[in-house]
């Protein structure tokens, strides 16, 4: 993880990057030590034109080895810096073979999803939309899961707009993406941000003190799942992102991380009983080039009748089942939310332009 860098960035300091972190589209932008590549929504993947001279990749690393009190040479290879809609890594020329490799993921302030762009865009069927909105406003632990880059957070960035303001929300991120108080400026909030001395277990143990609401993890990735899942089942809900290409992977995937393999079928049924949502993310390629996102998978698991169970509503893109399990009706009912796949503020949350 990357220090938090003392300066705003400039584009005295950014040169040639500059220009496409201004660019909404961008969401990163790497060097290989021959070329600079560019990732863009709405173009795809491209090589750019601009030739990084060594006077100013030389001053770009200075600065950034600076801002971070950092060294960056043979024996420090590696240099990571973060801003607050930054994520920078640089890889030493003495460890690749065409020179310096330079990536920045640019993670900003703002939610890219609005319910009109994903209706129009067909990022999913706009009744498992009202469905999901509806999941939020009851309360339940949602997973996104994907590839790298696929757009998980972003999708979670999304759902979080639906939070009620008065409930509490913890965020834990070893590089702020989130951004939940800045997307959400009147919500009580508290951003935490791991450290060396303060790992992700640590974090969410001590969430149990500060009265949340909702816990939010950036990512899923090892044994801090296991405390993940034990605060989830005392009544704190929350949303993590995950690695993974088949939701129907999710329970064995998080039984790989935990540590506790001693007791796996109840590990097992634990998952079941915590997780309620599952939302797999895809990015795609089209014909002309540009870059698609949609839910490729959403599920439910439940345990019932001390079995576990997947309830595939959406598959390969497309709604293929609105068979709700009883566990979710109940839970929703409780919400005073009586129709699963229609939510009574969808419309006007559309006004408002979320």
């Amino acid at each position: 993880m990357g220090e938090m860098m003392t300066f705003a960035p400039t584009p005295q300091q950014f040169g040639p990057f500059w220009k496409y972190i201004q660019e909404p589209s961008v969401t990163d932008i790497d060097y290989n030590g021959k070329a600079l590549w560019i990732t863009d929504l709405e173009k795809g993947r491209y090589r750019a034109q601009e030739e990084l001279t060594d006077s100013f990749l030389d001053s770009f690393i200075h600065n950034i080895a600076n801002s971070v009190n950092k060294q960056f040479n043979n024996a420090h290879k590696v240099l990571e810096a973060d801003t607050r809609e930054l994520r920078i890594s640089i890889l030493h020329e003495s460890v690749t073979s065409a020179g310096l490799s330079i990536c920045i993921r640019k993670s900003p302030c703002l939610v890219r999803n609005t319910i009109e762009n994903i209706i129009e865009d067909g990022y999913c069927p706009e009744k498992i939309l009202h469905l999901l909105i509806n999941c939020v406003l009851a309360r339940m632990n949602f997973v996104f899961a994907g590839e790298p880059g696929a757009g998980k957070t972003e999708c979670a960035k999304f759902f979080m707009q639906f939070i009620p303001k008065e409930q509490r929300v913890i965020t834990i991120e070893d590089s702020y993406e989130m951004h939940y108080a800045d997307i959400n400026p009147e919500a009580d909030a508290v951003e935490l941000r791991v450290t060396g001395g303060f790992d992700y277990t640590d974090a969410i143990k001590a969430c149990l003190r500060q009265n949340p609401s909702w816990l939010m993890l950036s990512e899923a990735r090892s044994v801090e799942v296991t405390s993940l899942l034990e605060q989830w089942s005392t009544g704190v809900s929350g949303f993590t992102t995950i690695h993974l290409d088949d939701l129907r992977k999710l329970p064995d995937r998080i039984l790989n991380m935990m540590n506790n393999v001693n007791d796996a079928d109840r590990m097992e049924n634990k998952i079941y009983s915590d997780v309620s949502v599952g939302i797999l993310i895809r990015r795609k390629k089209e014909a002309d080039g540009k870059i698609r996102r949609y839910m490729e998978q959403v599920c439910f698991y439940t345990r019932e009748d001390n079995e576990n169970r997947i309830y595939m509503l959406v598959k390969d893109g497309e709604m293929v089942s609105e068979d709700v399990p009883d566990d979710i009706v109940r839970r929703l009912a409780l919400a005073r939310i009586r129709e699963p796949f229609f939510c009574e503020g969808f419309y006007r949350y559309k006004k408002e332009g979320k």
